[in-house]
């Protein structure tokens, strides 16, 4: 059983360093750079017929994609988490001060005086 537990914690790495399973973003981004490679390889051969070079023109695009969707998807994560924290902040202080005076949703209304009244 602790043999079969470990296994599924241990994930898919990437030269032995980058764990794809539980290091968010890296799944789409390798997955976004392998088809950037391959699209930017593939036109610059059919453009060119040169092999070498469009084996380095898809290693750039690789890496290019790679990062750039990295770097995209981890903001967009950043952004999500901080609103996230916002709103949870937002909700603590709408429990803890709710009905209280300072309590600034559910103010009671001053009564306006009425202009016919005496």
């Amino acid at each position: 059983m602790a043999g079969e537990e470990e296994s599924d914690k241990k994930g898919f790495k990437v030269l032995g360093i980058l764990d794809v399973q539980n290091t968010p973003c890296a799944r789409e981004a390798l997955l976004h750079g392998s088809g950037g490679s391959l699209a930017a390889g593939l036109l610059h051969f059919l453009a060119t017929s040169r092999v070498k070079r469009s084996f380095d023109i898809g290693f750039a695009g690789f890496m290019l994609t790679t990062l750039g969707s990295w770097f995209y998807c981890r903001i967009t994560n950043a952004k999500l988490r901080m609103q996230q924290r916002l709103i949870q902040d937002g909700i603590k202080n709408k429990v803890m001060y709710e009905g209280t005076s300072l309590d600034t949703v559910s103010k009671p209304k001053e009564q306006e005086p009425c202009p016919s009244c005496p």
